[in-house]
């Protein structure tokens, strides 16, 4: 399995680094970066392919989940930290577990049988494990999801259910729900607060700007450089592709 460390304390990295060999000395740690900054500039790189994401919350240039609203990450995150207040929003964002420190070894490695369990829950048809498909198999074990959502029509107030909702899709800092019936609502959300709220059996998020419910899909065409097109199967006048790192969970997705 390869991981990646995003740690600013040096000490902190080099005794997670050494549990990792305790647990499994096939464990590759392929980089530990002190900052946002510089993780950022790793993920750009698409040669860089971390299969599971240990990160600290407090770093030298700001807080961690500034890396999630810069980059679309489906990477499996194990959160070590001193703060406990942290939890909730930890989970809004592939987390997998949340370690506080003085990190113990005994906590570390619950957190990778977890993974363990995980990954028997997955199709055993799989030639090859993904490990970015760990969140949602964890998300279906543990979470119950938002299924009805209030919208404003005038001066009265309606509840949408969620599987009437063929797509929700952000312009800006808004974000829209269009319906079965053709029906466009704003709603009071982020879409990467509904990405972890709603059913990942029925909705995926195909890019920064799009959740499409599985039902509501025409097609899906190769669109180019290996990426992908959805075509959704009512009216619509925006392209929904899919950005290349969620191609294979797309794929997946689809497979069921």
């Amino acid at each position: 399995m390869k991981v990646l460390i995003i740690e600013d304390e040096k000490p902190a990295a080099e005794k997670l680094i050494s549990m990792l060999q305790r647990y499994d000395p096939e464990i590759e740690v392929l980089d530990c970066l002190p900052s946002i900054e510089q993780s950022l500039q790793w993920f750009e790189d698409e040669n860089n392919q971390a299969e599971l994401l240990f990160m600290d919350i407090m770093l030298t240039d700001g807080v961690s989940f500034d890396i999630f609203e810069k980059i679309d990450l489906s990477i499996p995150v194990i959160f070590i930290t001193a703060y406990n207040e942290y939890a909730i929003q930890a989970f809004k964002v592939n987390s997998i577990d949340y370690l506080l420190k003085p990190l113990k070894y005994e906590s570390l490695y619950k957190s990778l049988e977890k993974i363990k369990l995980m990954r028997e829950n997955l199709p055993s048809n799989k030639e090859r494990i993904q490990y970015d498909e760990l969140s949602r198999v964890l998300m279906q074990m543990q979470k119950t999801y938002k299924n009805r959502f209030l919208v404003k029509v005038g001066d009265h107030l309606r509840s949408v259910k969620a599987d009437q909702i063929n797509l929700f899709y952000a312009e800006g800092r808004t974000v829209y729900i269009l319906t079965n019936k053709g029906n466009t609502y704003i709603i009071d959300f982020k879409l990467e607060d509904l990405e972890s709220s709603l059913d990942p059996n029925l909705f995926f998020r195909p890019n920064r700007s799009f959740i499409v419910n599985y039902n509501a899909i025409k097609d899906v065409v190769v669109y180019s450089n290996s990426r992908l097109r959805i075509i959704p199967s009512m009216e619509f006048d925006k392209e929904i592709i899919v950005s290349r790192e969620k191609v294979s969970q797309l794929k997946n997705w689809f497979e069921g």
